[in-house]
């Protein structure tokens, strides 16, 4: 998202594109309908998700909100499907809220969240990574001013851009993104390896066995190797966290990755950002006493 709002050309190997996640979609879609209910596309997504709302159900609940002059109020007045049950009335409650903007954004993000999770839960083994998704583009959007802002920036992104390489044009230079599966078999002039920390290579989902551990190792092999001229290892300072006590830091400190030990660090150079002030070079000399500690101790035992 911020390559494209910078106008920085870039293409990605590996992996799918984060705006073309199922989720992803979904959360913007609902956003999408409560910004703007005769948007079809968005409308019919989401009835969809309901239990017991089908295509034609839902074609005839939004043919009903595009003749009303007040779609919102028409949506929260219409009848609840059968076999809906409580999502209905949940999502006729969300939506007149964030029709009305009471709660005003990013808090409309985390109220739409609120309600699709438990929504998108059943459907999805691995929820909890893409409950991840969600909070990162709920971070991201927090850097917006406004709900509609955000919509319109994101509507930025190309819609031909996918995660094939595309040739670039001849005088232009690019970026490309890529997974480090996807890297091998690549060399690039300059590589940065993001993450490397505990956690992130080796993956704290691959540590299980020595085994796991060992190939780690050698994804961050891969990824170092791909580099001819430069190469830039990436060691973030903290991460953000949530669900932290409220007197907290709510981050935590990273950990530089165990794969690069001590006996290594003399083979880089350490390059700080932001950079580290220059320390005084001279030490700084004592002024002259303002107090006799010894004298002040002496007439205390004369006393």
């Amino acid at each position: 998202i911020e390559l494209t709002r910078r106008n920085i050309p870039f293409v990605k190997f590996g992996g799918l594109k984060f705006l073309d996640s199922v989720h992803v979609k979904d959360m913007l879609a609902l956003l999408r309908f409560a910004e703007n209910p005769r948007d079809r596309v968005a409308g019919f997504r989401i009835l969809t998700m309901l239990p017991g709302i089908g295509p034609a159900s839902a074609g005839r609940l939004l043919d009903q909100i595009a003749e009303a002059p007040r779609p919102l109020a028409a949506l929260a007045e219409a009848a609840s499907p059968a076999r809906a049950g409580e999502a209905w009335p949940g999502l006729a409650e969300l939506m007149a809220e964030l029709g009305s903007r009471r709660a005003g954004w990013p808090a409309e993000f985390d109220r739409a969240r609120t309600w699709y999770e438990p929504i998108a839960e059943p459907r999805h083994d691995d929820w909890l990574l893409r409950q991840q998704d969600l909070l990162q583009l709920q971070q991201i959007a927090s850097g917006f001013p406004s709900r509609e802002r955000f919509l319109t920036e994101l509507t930025l992104d190309p819609p031909d851009a996918t995660s094939e390489a595309v040739p670039p044009l001849k005088d232009e230079d690019y970026l490309i993104l890529s997974t480090i599966h996807s890297a091998k078999g690549q060399e690039w002039r300059s590589v940065h390896v993001l993450n490397v920390a505990d956690g992130g290579i080796p993956s704290d989902l691959g540590m299980g066995t020595p085994e796991e551990i060992e190939e780690e190792r050698r994804l961050l092999y891969v990824a170092m190797t791909r580099a001819r001229d430069h190469l830039h290892l990436i060691v973030p300072q903290r991460f953000y966290v949530r669900q932290q006590r409220p007197d907290g830091d709510r981050h935590l400190y990273a950990q530089r990755s165990r794969f690069i030990d001590k006996a290594m660090l003399p083979l880089f150079d350490d390059i700080f950002w932001p950079p580290l002030p220059k320390l005084a070079t001279t030490a700084p000399q004592p002024g002259a006493a303002r107090l006799d500690l010894g004298a002040t101790m002496r007439s205390m035992w004369a006393k």
